[in-house]
């Protein structure tokens, strides 16, 4: 094969595609386009290690320049602005244009913008790359008071990692609880627990009204009136996926690119992967946006043996995972539409239990909280249909929800 392969977006996705490619002997030229001149980096360790000092910035590359060079793919420091589907070229911003026989969109996400007065001031962040952590890093001087907007697992884990760095945190969400889309009561209550434990300030119920200050950020101000001092913010409340470029090129669009499963879009010649993509899911019987770099990475391969003729099909199980202090949470699966939750452990008192959700008594996910060998059965579990005997200690505590889907 002597054709051309684009590949747009350079993250996870797009490198493992890349390597895909020529694992499954693509012959032709491969061109890698990213917006950021660095190497393609990990963006899990941005709020953990990263940020908290304890990876340098050499560890966070994906793969080493020699990766690249070796396997003949050519990377590109451009911002892709249009694609031209007929002609199967892209334009890029600067004027040039680059040809393709097969393209792949690899965009992933932004985090979405709070939008509240004042929300232009300095010392306002969001963290999605490097540059974002390096920005916060210069602002976060031992003692100084940190705010962080959200209470999922990004701004988690930001919180714990500021507050190890010897900073005063204060989490506000919007919700009643932490992690209140994505786990049980009494996982968010584990979390909060944590958090409070560890010295951080968790406020629920908190909406944002403004930021106040000169030129930078002094105060948040909430919707009951209260004003939180701040030295500097970090705002963290979801993403939004990259679809602009794939919906101006005339793609399905439906809260991300729409794929099948073998991570093909509307066009037969153009596939997608990761966080700007969404999937039919047949286990959980609807569309899917998922934001996880082990989904990103499947759906990559995937699209490389699509992109090669292959026939292959999205088929793992999602997982994903969290590191706050020294707790390290494994999730298998997706709790939504769960209607009894099983604990094993006391998650009120401890840092390793695990919490299994079912639904009409069959696991259907888990977050397993420093319990590898749980979270390794429960993927397999799910994956065989779940209809397996827990494998839980003396006395686990069964808690319906009296057929409430969660």
């Amino acid at each position: 094969m002597n054709a051309t392969a684009a590949i747009v977006g350079a993250s996870h996705a797009g490198v493992q595609l890349a390597a895909s490619l020529r694992q499954l002997e693509w012959g032709g030229d491969i061109v890698l386009i990213s917006d950021e001149a660095s190497l393609p980096y990990q963006r899990p360790p941005l709020s953990k290690a990263y940020l908290a000092g304890d990876m340098a910035v050499e560890r966070l590359a994906i793969r080493g320049a020699e990766f690249y060079a070796k396997s003949g793919i050519t990377r590109l420091n451009a911002t892709v602005s249009s694609v031209d589907r007929e002609a199967r070229e892209l334009q890029l911003a600067d004027g040039r244009r680059v040809p393709y026989d097969r393209l792949a969109i690899c965009t992933g996400a932004r985090p979405a913008r709070l939008s509240a007065p004042g929300d232009k001031l300095d010392g306002i962040f969001y963290l999605r790359t490097a540059s974002d952590v390096e920005a916060i890093r210069s602002s976060a001087l031992l003692g100084r008071r940190a705010v962080v907007i959200g209470g999922g697992y990004v701004g988690l884990e930001t919180a714990a990692s500021l507050r190890r760095i010897g900073l005063e945190v204060t989490v506000l969400e919007a919700a009643e609880r932490v992690l209140g889309r994505v786990t049980a009561p009494e996982v968010s209550s584990f979390y909060s627990r944590v958090h409070m434990s560890e010295g951080v300030v968790v406020r629920t119920g908190a909406m944002v009204e403004a930021f106040c200050g000169d030129n930078w950020v002094r105060e948040v101000v909430l919707s009951s009136g209260e004003h939180i001092p701040a030295d500097f913010v970090v705002i963290g409340i979801g993403v939004d996926p990259n679809t602009e470029l794939a919906a101006a090129a005339g793609l399905a669009i439906d809260n991300g690119i729409v794929i099948d499963d073998r991570a093909q879009t509307s066009d037969p010649l153009v596939v997608a992967a990761g966080d700007c993509t969404s999937h039919l899911m047949a286990r959980y019987g609807r569309r899917i946006r998922l934001e996880s770099i082990p989904s990103a990475g499947e759906q990559a391969k995937v699209a490389a043996a699509t992109m090669c003729g292959n026939r292959k099909e999205i088929a793992a199980l999602p997982w994903f995972w969290s590191d706050q202090y020294d707790v390290k949470m494994q999730i298998a699966g997706l709790s939504t539409g769960y209607d009894e939750v099983v604990i094993d452990g006391d998650p009120s008192r401890d840092r390793s239990f695990s919490c299994f959700y079912l639904r009409a008594g069959s696991i259907i996910a888990a977050d397993c909280v420093n319990r590898p060998r749980d979270f390794m059965f429960s993927k397999q579990a799910i994956m065989q249909g779940g209809h397996f005997e827990l494998p839980v200690s003396d006395g686990p505590s069964k808690i319906p929800t009296a057929g409430e889907e969660r």
